[in-house]
């Protein structure tokens, strides 16, 4: 018979404090923070804030931003691959987000090769998937200890007032596959419209079909504008996407293909900052159509964590341990500007209807 006393009750609960404990501990060797070098969620923004001119009440990462609504339409070809409802559903109402890398809300939009597009994905069952990609083809580093490093290194040192250029050499020489990536940066084409970028997802997740078969892939947003190159004098317009995306909308939708490429034996499934090979079987999965934008201040955005682990049933993560740093670094930033705009302390600018967003 359980015993009624206190320490009868300690000793019941016990096993419960145990399965939690191992819970936690499990989800940060996933998360890759043990083993790390005290590496946390919360060191890698706090290295985000330092990094620029961060404003409270922004994301601390892609600060820049811009809301979009529109439609996913899936393929047919889309349910062979996966259960997920999204993938059956003829067509679903979404909201969106691009973005900028910067940390400076006010950032002008040539500063950066890097742009952002994130979509949440409401299914009619109640399920949802969140979609974040990014326009470069590969992530900077396979680790996430070696993207904080990178970041690290990029600060300015207080002496100088710039990064201290030995710091960069000691990454490069520990993570030499960050290299590949600045070299992408340093030369990648820069498009004249967000609505003729690529978006990757570098990520590896897992797609299960109705008869239990699963394949590992990884999704590109693929527009059907045609590319163009970014003039100098675009460069110079600090708020020249914007400006081009309303333009373009005005004129009527902007789509993007779905596609997903699948991965072959032996491909890297935990590494992104490796790219698959071209030869590999892609399929069109859906049609993104955005219809409409609105500046993020007052836009169904603007609040919304796009979180790369919110997965309906039939798609799984990998366990590609920048999937899941992302994840939790999504989730300080968004706890941090949430908690600044409860107190008042948001930089967005005030709405017409009076309210600080």
């Amino acid at each position: 018979m359980p015993s009624s006393t206190p320490r009868g009750s300690m000793l019941l609960l016990l096993p419960i404090a145990l399965i939690l404990a191992v819970a936690a501990a499990l989800f940060a060797w996933v998360g890759g923070w043990l083993g790390g070098h005290g590496l946390t969620p919360q060191n890698m923004m706090d290295t985000a804030e330092a990094s620029g001119k961060q404003q409270p009440g922004f994301r601390r990462a892609h600060s820049k931003g811009i809301c979009f609504a529109g439609t996913f339409a899936p393929t047919a070809e889309a349910a062979k691959l996966s259960t997920a409802r999204a993938f059956s559903q003829p067509s679903i109402a979404v909201i969106g987000r691009f973005s900028a890398s910067s940390n400076n809300p006010y950032a002008p939009d040539g500063a950066s090769p890097v742009r952002g597009m994130a979509v949440q994905i409401k299914t009619d069952d109640g399920q949802e998937w969140r979609v974040a990609m990014n326009s470069f083809p590969f992530f900077a580093s396979s680790t996430p200890q070696g993207f904080q490093a990178l970041n690290e290194a990029g600060l300015p040192d207080p002496a100088t007032g710039k990064p201290d250029p030995s710091k960069m050499k000691a990454v490069l020489a520990a993570h030499p596959e960050i290299a590949t990536f600045l070299a992408w940066a340093k030369s990648a084409p820069r498009s004249d419209s967000l609505g003729n970028t690529r978006f990757n997802g570098v990520n590896a997740f897992r797609l299960t079909d109705a008869q239990g078969g699963q394949r590992m892939v990884r999704w590109s947003m693929r527009p059907r504008t045609p590319f163009a190159a970014m003039t100098a004098e675009q460069a110079a317009d600090p708020n020249f996407l914007s400006q081009d995306l309303n333009i373009r909308l005005a004129a009527g939708p902007l789509l993007w293909d779905m596609v997903v490429q699948i991965a072959a034996p032996g491909d890297p499934i935990t590494d992104p900052s490796k790219a698959w090979p071209d030869t590999r079987q892609e399929v069109t999965i859906a049609t993104l159509s955005i219809q409409r934008a609105e500046a993020q201040a007052d836009g169904p955005c603007r609040d919304l964590n796009f979180d790369p682990l919110i997965l309906p049933t039939g798609i799984a993560a990998s366990d590609d341990p920048i999937l899941h740093a992302r994840s939790a670094a999504y989730s300080v930033s968004f706890n941090r500007r949430e908690h600044e705009i409860s107190q008042g302390k948001s930089a967005y600018p005030t709405s017409q209807n009076g309210s600080a967003r």
